[in-house]
């Protein structure tokens, strides 16, 4: 079976090698305060660093999930008002995280399969942080990273967090235009799921602080002053998914000899086939039905008659898809389009599609 699905996904190929290689080794008994992690931690933490250009200012923290990093964001850089670009799903689970821990969010929301006006966002003078879903899994919508760094221009004096899950590493960031960046490894890393990276600022780091100084719960042993001491020693403050952060390290290594622009481009071509597929079948339909807003990695397909015959079909070919999100489960077909996911097999999928 080949997993299209949207994440967990296709694993990527050295996957299966290199867990096999992990349990030879013993890497799943390895202690998280061994020195033998600590350079784990140290090689997976810099390697990252190289693929998506991260600043060495910048501290990486490893979590759970991805829905962590948005609970651990809300905790440590807002006291009380935050702002949310809502565009779908899991644009709304960010400001309904803000709302169960208590803060005061605000939102400005569009329908699914729209973006913003961007010359008509006015963030209120109370905003401490705003909050961005890049690339919406639920609606195949992203966002160009030129527009969240225009209003943070705009904005200087605000923090600025920014949801990737879905477009990493395609998705080319400027760390110094942002303040908190998260995704989790299932998707375009193509592995197990289990963990969460979170990339932030130094201020950041200061808002986090200055919250605890004013007795503010910055999530206790998961707080950015934690996380941050413990990555300082590469370390973290618990037992952490020691497979996937080695796993992570093989993928991310393999990334760099290849090259990361490559990755990218061939995303590109890939996406291109879908698109072209869907175009020329008067049956389906693209979600976003502006192509300036549709997603490279991510794409979200309206069905004409329905997405289950669609499924059934695809999967008695070998090839899983998602239905559509929510309410649109049984409107649309999800798609992804990572590093894992070859050519060849994008061509085949796209063949299939073509016969609906």
């Amino acid at each position: 079976m080949k997993y299209f699905t949207v994440g967990p996904s296709e694993l990527y190929p050295i996957v299966p090698s290199k867990i096999k290689q992990a349990l030879k080794d013993g890497v799943l008994s390895i202690s998280h305060r061994a020195r033998i992690f600590d350079e784990l931690f140290e090689s997976t933490t810099n390697n990252l660093r190289t693929l998506l250009s991260v600043p060495k200012k910048h501290s990486i923290f490893f979590l759970s999930s991805g829905t962590e990093g948005m609970e651990r964001i809300i905790q440590n850089m807002t006291k009380q008002k935050s702002f949310h670009l809502v565009n779908g799903a899991f644009a709304k689970k960010f400001y309904q995280m803000a709302l169960q821990l208590k803060k005061e969010p605000l939102k400005i929301e569009v329908e699914y399969g729209a973006s913003f006006d961007w010359k008509e966002i006015s963030i209120p003078r109370s905003t401490e942080l705003v909050c961005v879903t890049q690339n919406e899994t639920s609606t195949g919508v992203a966002i160009d990273l030129k527009q969240i760094y225009m209003l943070k221009r705009k904005n200087p004096k605000v923090l600025f967090a920014v949801d990737v899950v879905s477009s990493i590493p395609y998705v080319d960031v400027d760390y110094t235009k942002v303040d908190a960046v998260f995704f989790s490894v299932q998707k375009g890393f193509g592995l197990p799921s289990g963990l969460g990276v979170l990339i932030v600022s130094p201020a950041a780091i200061n808002k986090s602080l200055s919250l605890e100084k004013q007795g503010v719960s910055t999530g206790s042993y998961h707080s950015f002053a934690s996380l941050k001491e413990c990555a300082d020693k590469f370390e973290t403050p618990e037992t952490p998914n020691v497979l996937d952060i080695y796993l992570l390290n093989k993928v991310i290594q393999d990334m760099l000899k290849k090259g990361i622009d490559v990755f990218r481009e061939e995303t590109e071509l890939k996406a291109k086939l879908i698109e072209t597929c869907v175009e020329n079948n008067p049956k389906l339909e693209y979600l976003a039905k502006n192509k300036k807003h549709r997603s490279q990695t991510t794409h979200v397909i309206l069905v004409q008659e329905g997405s289950e015959s669609c499924i059934r079909m695809l999967q008695k070919n070998k090839y899983l898809v998602n239905g559509g999100y929510g309410s649109m489960k049984n409107d649309c077909i999800r798609i992804a389009n990572f590093p894992a996911h070859s050519i060849e097999d994008l061509k085949k999928l796209a063949g299939f599609l073509s016969t609906i």
